[in-house]
């Protein structure tokens, strides 16, 4: 049966847990600097995830840090993944594979001459 918090109740937990998010981020540094992510717009990220989970805890499968541990490590993983950094959540197959390129390294005069070399008519 789900844990039913009110909202104080929800907040209080969220408020103490919140050290966890530092702690995930912490032992996960070397993704978020591989992945180029913000550490800010992880944290936040990690922060909607954490009251989401407080709301879904549900007692009967174990103790709550620990939930809320790994409810926080999936949603970093998920943060890192590639398809979410650039937006493209559901691109066709060709289209994931070295094709894929961040519209912020794209220029427009270049964009052209990328797509000649790549076989691909513009």
């Amino acid at each position: 049966m789900k844990a039913n918090f009110t909202i104080a109740e929800r907040n209080d937990v969220v408020e103490r847990c919140l050290p966890l998010i530092d702690r995930v981020m912490d032992c996960h540094r070397d993704i978020i600097k591989a992945a180029r992510m913000e550490r800010d717009d992880v944290y936040q990220q990690l922060a909607e995830r954490l009251i989401c989970a407080v709301d879904a805890y549900v007692p009967a499968k174990g103790a709550l840090e620990g939930y809320l541990e790994t409810q926080l490590e999936r949603e970093l993983f998920n943060c890192a993944h590639p398809r979410r950094l650039y937006g493209m959540t559901d691109a066709p197959l060709a289209l994931r594979k070295n094709r894929v390129v961040s519209l912020d390294m794209m220029r427009e005069d270049t964009a052209e001459r990328e797509c000649e070399t790549d076989g691909v008519a513009a």
